[in-house]
């Protein structure tokens, strides 16, 4: 098989042969810093690096480089997304599933996880406990069970989180993060009026991912690689992809995420939204040590500094699996979007009592209150933001990256940012958190460029405080 970006065969745009050399080059280069320097000069422009040059970057060691490219990860950061940090919260629906993934506590073969499945009376509580909290956006969570879970069953519930309005909380956008599906199944989602399609790729490595995926739709590589490709033809533009760090070489996934990116910048002219960063950890019945290829933070952090500036324009998403220590090393070098208090287990969040009774993903590594959390950015400078508008108002796919890429979408994030966390300061925060916030919204408000914009900006806060809400640019 031959690489080839534009294919829409698995084998060619993830292609492993690629890879491979790809790593030798890498190794072949790593000291070669004329070299290096001229892909930080590359870089610098903020363009992008291909999979190579970013390989490359992965394996220097010379600490003047690094420092540059934590540095240029910094700044990116900044042109691009700010010092916003979106918040979003997973739900999980249901974990019944029929898949054999081996670091998964829902897979099919487990005896310790308790299977669970909210009704339309459990659904409406976890959505009120979020709203309760100040969520706006979330990331519907399931197993993969067409039996007990089928797609009718997610489309209906996100019909239901739409519907829920409790005082003033509304969930604006949800967000989907659910097995691979047909072309036309996508075009229900989108229909549904989904926000951003989330798959995770696990590992790239076909056969290690075969190891790890012994039975049920999931072992079909081919058909769970080129899900982002039905998702992109069944109308939805914005797609958010990742790996599971640890479950392979994260050089060789790192090479092969940015070839996923290079694919769909190829094929549909969009690259990813969204990339995650997960890590794999401790969940009921699975012990991360159990996987030879697990990264310590000083290699974590270096990710998400080659990410940010080999993908400029994509959003990365770091989740409650890490802690607020390694949360606040990686924020500043590319991160723009965040969970906060999280739940991984289904009920989890109007339910107190179910840990007798598990049903959790995985371990969460931060349990700060999402008022904690927000306290915590704005006190380092981050404007937590719940914003939801560009899904709202047509800024997806094409139209979304034209905006980022030209770095014109601060324009409208920026304020959107400072009204949505002013919502969240008049309803939902602690008076600690509003003390705090409100000093940053008055030094922030002064950074809006636009005249009109910040005029409009500032009656709208005002409007805020009198009871109005929703606002949005």
């Amino acid at each position: 098989m031959k690489y080839d970006p534009h294919s829409p065969r698995a084998s060619e745009f993830i292609n492993h042969e690629e890879i491979l050399a790809t790593l030798k080059y890498a190794d072949e280069n790593k000291n070669n810093l004329e070299l290096i320097d001229q892909i930080l000069d590359k870089a610098d422009q903020e363009k992008g690096l291909t999979h190579k040059e970013a390989s490359v970057l992965l394996v220097c060691d010379d600490k003047e480089r690094n420092e540059r490219m934590r540095n240029l990860a910094r700044r990116i950061k900044q042109d691009y997304y700010g010092n916003r940090i979106v918040f979003f919260a997973p739900l999980y629906l249901s974990n019944y599933c029929i898949n054999g993934c081996v670091y998964c506590p829902y897979h099919a073969g487990s005896k310790t996880i308790k299977r669970k499945k909210l009704n339309k009376e459990e659904l409406v509580r976890e959505v009120t406990a979020l709203q309760d909290m100040g969520h706006k956006r979330l990331a519907i969570e399931t197993g993969e069970d067409p039996v007990n879970c089928p797609l009718e069953y997610v489309l209906e519930s996100i019909d239901t989180i739409y519907s829920i309005k409790h005082k003033n909380g509304a969930i604006r956008r949800v967000n989907i993060n659910i097995a691979a599906t047909t072309v036309e199944n996508y075009k229900r989602l989108k229909d549904a009026g989904i926000g951003t399609y989330i798959l995770f790729q696990e590992t790239y490595n076909k056969e290690s991912y075969q190891k790890l995926h012994p039975f049920g739709p999931k072992s079909n590589y081919e058909y769970h690689t080129e899900a982002m490709d039905r998702a992109m033809e069944g109308g939805i533009d914005d797609v958010g992809i990742g790996v599971l760090f640890g479950l392979d070489s994260y050089r060789y996934e790192l090479a092969a995420l940015f070839m996923h990116a290079e694919h769909l910048e190829a094929r549909f002219g969009v690259g990813p939204h969204t990339i995650s960063v997960p890590r794999i950890k401790r969940a009921e019945g699975i012990d991360p040590g159990a996987f030879d290829n697990s990264i310590d933070d000083d290699i974590f952090a270096k990710l998400v500094t080659i990410i940010r500036i080999a993908v400029p324009y994509t959003g990365i998403i770091i989740s409650t699996r890490e802690s607020k220590e390694c949360r606040e090393k990686v924020l500043p070098l590319g991160v723009s979007q965040m969970s906060g208090a999280s739940k991984t287990s289904v009920g989890g969040y109007a339910e107190e009592d179910i840990e007798n009774e598990p049903t959790e993903q995985f371990d969460v590594s931060d349990n700060r209150t999402l008022d904690e959390v927000a306290r915590w950015l704005m006190e380092m400078g981050y404007i937590p933001s719940f914003c939801t508008a560009c899904y709202r108002e047509g800024r997806t796919g094409d139209r979304f990256m034209q905006l980022c890429k030209t770095k014109q979408i601060g324009n409208c994030c920026q304020p959107n940012a400072l009204m949505t966390l002013k919502e969240f300061l008049m309803d939902y925060a602690s008076p600690e958190t509003k003390a705090v916030g409100e000093k940053l919204i008055e030094k922030e408000i002064e950074k809006i460029p636009h005249p009109k914009v910040k005029e409009i900006t500032l009656q709208n806060l005002k409007a805020i405080e009198d009871g109005k809400r929703d606002f949005r640019f």
